[in-house]
């Protein structure tokens, strides 16, 4: 792995970067739907319908509209018509809360290593209203200096505007700032075309390299 030097700031993706749902987005919803008279849904079932769901999904502004329609089609029964999810309100507000989601292990001790080193931290994610709060309840907002969240610039990554917002904040110029997220196209070439610096956390990756790192922890050796 051969780093990159003069990173003065680093932001973070959220969603499978940071934090993930638990114990997976199928085994809340089918606790949530069991709570509405829908017992015996499988999780595996509903998690592997929600990703279908994910892939399908076109123009996502995250915004509530758009949640309620990725609900629906996960839990369509094939051959029928889209309708809206009776419960979609509590589901919603399910995963606003800190229950709904883990920290990811390397999470907590990488953010410590590099704020020992006097590197700002961030957060650039496409979300909505409910992530601040979320990362408060996760005590995990402290820990970054900037947080912008799509649904507050009005634009969604990969556009440079979200970007651009976390550098006018930090005060640094992109070649001094990192972006980590788990996407390719959200995260790497979304921040590299606002003038960032970019690496993808693969977490299933077997060794780091200068395109990608395999966990947090390997920023500390990734950064020079």
């Amino acid at each position: 792995m051969r780093g990159i030097s003069g990173i003065r700031a680093v932001t973070f993706d959220v969603g499978g970067t940071l934090i993930d749902p638990w114990p997976s987005v199928g085994h809340v919803y089918a606790e949530v739907a069991a709570q509405h008279g829908l017992r015996d849904l499988e999780p595996e079932t509903l998690t592997r319908r929600f990703a279908e769901a994910w892939r399908a999904k076109s123009d996502f502004d995250y915004s509530r509209a758009a949640w309620s329609e990725i609900v629906a089609r996960t839990f369509r029964t094939p051959g029928q018509p889209l309708t809206e999810v009776s419960f979609f309100g509590d589901l919603y507000e399910r995963f606003a809360q800190p229950g709904g989601w883990r920290i990811y292990d390397d999470v907590l001790p990488a953010l410590h290593q590099l704020r020992a080193r006097n590197i700002r931290l961030g957060v650039v994610s496409n979300w909505d209203e409910r992530l601040r709060p979320l990362l408060g309840k996760l005590k995990l907002q402290d820990l970054f200096e900037v947080i912008v969240v799509s649904g507050e610039v009005g634009l969604h990554k990969p556009h440079p505007a979200v970007f651009r917002s976390a550098l006018e904040q930090l005060g640094w110029p992109g070649h001094a700032v990192l972006h980590v997220g788990d996407r390719v196209i959200e995260d790497v070439q979304g921040a590299e075309q606002a003038g960032l610096r970019a690496v993808r956390l693969n977490r299933h990756a077997i060794i780091s390299d200068e395109k990608e790192i395999h966990s947090l922890l390997s920023l500390t050796e990734f950064i020079r």
